[in-house]
């Protein structure tokens, strides 16, 4: 085993260099050489680990004989649960223990040489971006998080998804309109960059708020009127997302206007 300082430079890059290496070494073993891998831990053995090294290989062996080792040891004994799974359900097993082993090797460099708080922010944040062995063994990508209220990257101006969102919309909402903001909440699922999205977004328009007739605000509290179904920006109406939890149903000034006109006091 190369348990020895990523190369000669105590840096974050190298440390970095040093986990991509360890890391490629084992998606290999995981992915690539997995008949050869899967042949070399065998239940019969004694304790096995599986090692990834900064060149890009890796090794099933025996731990350390020195207790405590010098440098983090790899889950120990991953050949005695290999009969007892499933392939694959053993592989991403060996997947998760390795990406923890990755994290805790880094980290031991990163202490060992006295990374500032700033570095070890910096090293976890380089690693991060990295997709986990986990995914890559078990084909999951690693989940999109496009910005809030856009599609296909584009920012979406504050349709029904805004209303849809939080404890103030009403449960008796019509039903139409759920079927509007489900069919607008399809889009953040489809990765097809088709026009089919701009498409829907034409055929049910946008919400406007009912009192300023404006459709921004898609950060903001929105309510819907139990009489008209309309929907209104909270400030716009003077309500707050603590008043909203208090009122049963909820009356928009205009319906609130006319059914005093219908039954004057």
């Amino acid at each position: 085993m190369d348990a020895s300082a990523p190369h000669s430079s105590r840096s974050v890059d190298n440390v970095f260099r040093d986990f991509k290496g360890r890391r490629a070494g084992i998606i290999k073993a995981l992915t690539i050489d997995v008949e050869d891998f899967y042949r070399l831990c065998d239940p019969g053995k004694e304790n096995l680990c599986l090692y990834g090294f900064p060149n890009e290989q890796w090794e099933v062996n025996l731990p350390a004989e020195e207790v405590p080792p010098e440098f983090p040891e790899p889950a120990l004994g991953i050949n005695f649960a290999r009969d007892g799974m499933q392939e694959k359900d053993w592989i991403a097993l060996v997947a998760v223990h390795s990406d923890s082993w990755l994290l805790s090797v880094a980290f031991y460099f990163g202490a060992r040489f006295g990374f500032d708080q700033n570095e070890r922010k910096r090293l976890f944040t380089v690693i991060n971006e990295l997709p986990t062995i986990f995914e890559v063994v078990t084909e999951r990508k690693q989940a999109k998080t496009p910005a809030k209220n856009s599609v296909n990257g584009k920012p979406k101006s504050n349709s029904k998804l805004a209303p849809n969102s939080g404890p103030h919309r009403p449960a008796h909402s019509s039903k139409k309109k759920e079927e509007e903001e489900d069919e607008d909440m399809g889009a953040f699922d489809n990765d097809d960059n088709d026009v089919g999205d701009d498409d829907d977004e034409e055929e049910h328009g946008e919400t406007l708020c009912g009192e300023c007739g404006e459709s921004d605000g898609a950060d903001e509290f929105w309510i819907c009127c139990d009489a008209c179904e309309r929907w209104f920006h909270g400030k716009c109406v003077k309500i707050t997302p603590a008043k909203a939890e208090h009122i049963k149903q909820y009356k928009c000034p205009s319906c609130t206007s006319t059914k005093r006109a219908r039954h004057p006091s």
